[in-house]
Order: structure tokens, then C-alpha cells, then sequence
């Protein structure tokens, strides 16, 4: 999480105010000739609630409405999933929790039947990022000391709350992909001998490709299977705590002579995702992937929005469409509003990410408490969880139902599939594993805005307030 990027883009990046609770009704699927509606208002009015259910209708829309054509012919890229970072400090806020209450967020979050809104993709710090309490690595030393063959190698750090909390989410559901990202190696790794900054000594490349083997296996020891890893989180931000200066020469350096072979050796496919970083640098994961040493052993190239547009994605897809594309990080902000901070989110991650390849969309820490802690010395201390945990109170915040109008119905495994591009009316259109049509439409206009969605020559219509957003399921 950037302090410099986040400065430079406060006015895209306006997070929101504190979210009332969710209201827990089952849901209806959609009845035969209907499609089920579900929508949030940017003044809250109404958070994540099925609403009645447009009716599809042979009869041609107004003169003058504007009509979003689904196109479940042609498709683009399938989908991972929607969610979030769990950092350290969020499992610490989570296992905190009394038994009872921790289970029944856990199942909200994570369970797909119901009211539950199936998040289904997560990200880890590799040791510390800077939303735990304290820094660490799995491989910390004295100073003056190093240990190039990771002899002292540990999770231990993560044992006393992410790994409960990890396992308890995995009961609930067992195939949700959870990606690794660093924010630093161990320190005795490091140029400048710190948690915060310097570079990676070339002397242990070596090193620090078997301590990435070493994560993956010992993480599967524990029935955590690492669906891929980020080789540098912000790789061009040395000014967080914990962090890493690494420039894309060196980022495809490291990967193409020693963390793939690493992990080619070790029989380990979890997949190796470069960059980590805004996109206002394309050039990055460019450079990596121009080598065709270094593309061999890359699955693709993951991005944050801090800097730079969301169409940079597609620039990097289109370069090399044999590679994949994901959107890991973006936070909220503690000052702003969520009625800012809901419309521009949706209309630029949730659409924006997916139409311009996507395959995940991640908002940045899943919890932390009234105060916006826990964090390292130097490390965020305005990024609102998805959830606010006081004790085992819970408040659902702006990232919750952000990310809910995607994960509870385009499910790992969705297409995306063609819809009208639209400047008022941003959309983007699924489909699901179950052969269901998911379309997530926001109005972009200061003005109530009446729509038609066409699917197979039948139309629905359905009208957004100013900023609202609606996810239709049929």
C-alpha cells in the first residue's frame, strides 16, 4: 500500500464512510421469465438487497432508452475470483473474535448458499506486509548473520492467527485460490540490511527463490495449496514498511535464472505473476515478458490502480494475450465517503478491471479495527477493512459490498462474456459455471437512469439512481 500513490490519487481513490449492517434475508432466484436484481444506493438506502425482479418481455424498449445488448457468443477471459487481502493484522482482528461470532462472518463471507456472499479469491502477505503488528520474515537474524541455506526457515509467525483463521475458512470452502505476494525478504537478504527499502543482494537469488519454494511447500504441509505468487509487492515503492526496491531488469533476472528453475526443480506449479504494482507502468511486467527466458515461467501480471489507467491492463493483454491479467490491490480510505467511494470502485474495478482482463479483483485488507490498526511503524494507518472488527462487533464497510455484487454470482470459473460498452451506464457481463447470465451495471450520470438489458432478441428494463450499481442474474 503506497503513501506516495495514494497521495498523488486521492481523487480517484475516495473511500467510504462507515457501512450499516447488511440485512441477512434469503435470497430468491429468479423466477421463470425474471431475472433477479440486486442493488446498493450510494446513499445507503439500500446495501447488497435482492429487490423485485425485473420481467423479461418481447416487447421492444422505449424510444430513447438506452439498451445494454448480452452477447454469451463471444467471450473473453474466465474468471478466478473476487475478494480480498487478508493480511496479518485482519486474521489477528478475526481469530480475536469469540468462537461463534468469528464463524458466522467467516460463513458469510465464504459460503455461496444463502445470504452469504462467496468471496472466492484471497491474497497473502509472504511474512509481514504493513497491516500486521509487526514486521517479520519466516527467516529473521541476528544482525550480522545470514542463513543462505534457510536452515531456520519458519511459519511460525502466521501459526498463532492466520493459519487458524486460514483453516477455517478453507472448511468452509475448499477450493477458494488464495495468492502469496512479499513486501520484503529477510533482511539479511537485503542491500541495505532493513526491513524498509534496499534491494535484493544478487548473491542470494539463490536464496530467496528456495525461500518462495519453502513457503509453497510448508503452506501445502498445512492444507494451504498457494494458487500462485507475486514475485514483489509494489516493486517501484520502497517507502512502505516492510518493502523492496526491484527493478523489472532485475524482476527478470530473478525469475528467469532462479525462481523458475526453482520451482521447476521443486515439481511446484503455483504460478509465478509479476509486476504487483500501478498502472501507470506498464513498461514493467513489459519488459519482463519481451524476454521469452523469463515469459516461459510467467503466467501473467498483476496490477494495482494507485497511478495510471485501468485500460493499461488491456495494453499489457494485448501485447501478450498467451498471459494472463489480475487486479490484486486497492484500498479504502478512513476520511472519505462511501458515495464517492461505492460508484467509482464498481465502475473502474469491479467493470472496469474485469472488461480490460481481469481474471480477479481484490480490495486491499478484509478487516481491521475502529481505529485502522493494526500496522507496522511506518505502515498504513487509513486503510478501512472490508470489515470493521471492535472485539467481536462487526461493521460491514464500503469493500463488502463492493466486492459482493461480483463474487456471489460470477463464481470461479465465469466467462466473461460481450456487453454494450456504455460511458453513463459502465456494465459487464458473466457467465456463470452454472450457465447463468451475471451483468453488474452502475450508473454513471447525476440523474435516475431507466436501461433495458437485451439478451436473445427479450428485453428487461430497470432504473439506477445517480451511483447505484445493480447485478442482474438470469
Amino acid at each position: 500500500m503506497s503513501f506516495l500513490s495514494r497521495s498523488s490519487s486521492a481523487l480517484f481513490l475516495l473511500a467510504l464512510g462507515l457501512g450499516a449492517g447488511c440485512q441477512r434475508t434469503q435470497p430468491e432466484g429468479p423466477a421463470k421469465g425474471s431475472a433477479a436484481f440486486w442493488l446498493t444506493n450510494p446513499d445507503k438506502s439500500v446495501l447488497f438487497q435482492q429487490q423485485a425482479a425485473p420481467a423479461w418481455s418481447s416487447t421492444a424498449p422505449a424510444v430513447g432508452t438506452p439498451v445494454i445488448e448480452v452477447d454469451d457468443k463471444q467471450t473473453f477471459q474466465t474468471i478466478d475470483g473476487f475478494g480480498y487481502c487478508l493480511t496479518g493484522g485482519s486474521a489477528e482482528l478475526l481469530h480475536r473474535m469469540t468462537p461463534e461470532a468469528r464463524k458466522a462472518i467467516l460463513r458469510e463471507l465464504f459460503a455461496t448458499d444463502g445470504p452469504n456472499i462467496g468471496v472466492s479469491y484471497l491474497r497473502l502477505s509472504i511474512g509481514a506486509s504493513d497491516l500486521d503488528a509487526t514486521v517479520f520474515s519466516y527467516d529473521d537474524l541476528p544482525e550480522g548473520q545470514t542463513d543462505p541455506a534457510l536452515a531456520k526457515f519458519s511459519l511460525a509467525p502466521d501459526r498463532q492467527h492466520l493459519l487458524p483463521v486460514l483453516k477455517e475458512i478453507l472448511a468452509i470452502n475448499p477450493n477458494i485460490k488464495i495468492l502469496g505476494s512479499p513486501w520484503s525478504p529477510p533482511t539479511w537478504m537485503k542491500t541495505n540490511g532493513n526491513s524498509k527499502g534496499g534491494s535484493l543482494k544478487p548473491e542470494f537469488y539463490p536464496a530467496y527463490a528456495q525461500y518462495f519454494v519453502k513457503y509453497v511447500q510448508q503452506m501445502k504441509a498445512e492444507g494451504v495449496r498457494i494458487d500462485a505468487i507475486t514475485v514483489q509487492n509494489e516493486p517501484l515503492h520502497p517507502g512502505n514498511n516492510p518493502s523492496l526496491l526491484m527493478l523489472a531488469e532485475q524482476q527478470a533476472e530473478f525469475v528467469k535464472k532462479h525462481l523458475g528453475p526453482a520451482f521447476q526443480a521443486a515439481k511446484i506449479d503455483t504460478k509465478i505473476v509479476v509486476y504487483d504494482h500501478n498502472a501507470d507502468r506498464p513498461d514493467y511486467p513489459l519488459t519482463i515478458l519481451n524476454d521469452p527466458e523469463a515469459k516461459k515461467y510467467v503466467d501473467g501480471s498483476a496490477f494495482h490502480l494507485y497511478a495510471g489507467p485501468i485500460e493499461a491492463l488491456s495494453q499489457v493483454h494485448d501485447a501478450h494475450p498467451d498471459r494472463n491479467v489480475y487486479f490484486t490491490e486497492q484500498w479504502v480510505g478512513s476520511k472519505s465517503k462511501f458515495e464517492e467511494n461505492f460508484p467509482w470502485h464498481v465502475r473502474t474495478l469491479m467493470i472496469g478491471a474485469t472488461r480490460n482482463w481481469a481474471r480477479t479483483v481484490l480490495e486491499w485488507n478484509l478487516a481491521a479495527d475502529p481505529q485502522q490498526n493494526p500496522h507496522t511503524p511506518g505502515g498504513c494507518t487509513e486503510c478501512r477493512g472490508a470489515l470493521t472488527i471492535d472485539g467481536s462487533t462487526v461493521t460491514r464497510e464500503d469493500a463488502y459490498y463492493i466486492i459482493a455484487h461480483a463474487s456471489k454470482f460470477a463464481r470461479p470459473g465465469s466467462v466473461r462474456i460481450a456487453s454494450t460498452a456504455s460511458e453513463t451506464l459502465p456494465n459487464v457481463a458473466f457467465k456463470a459455471p452454472n450457465g447463468q447470465k451475471v451483468v453488474l451495471v452502475q450508473n454513471n450520470s447525476k440523474q435516475a437512469q431507466p436501461f433495458s438489458l437485451r439478451y436473445q432478441g427479450k428485453t428487461l428494463t430497470s432504473t439506477l439512481q445517480p451511483g447505484a450499481a445493480g447485478t442482474y442474474v438470469w
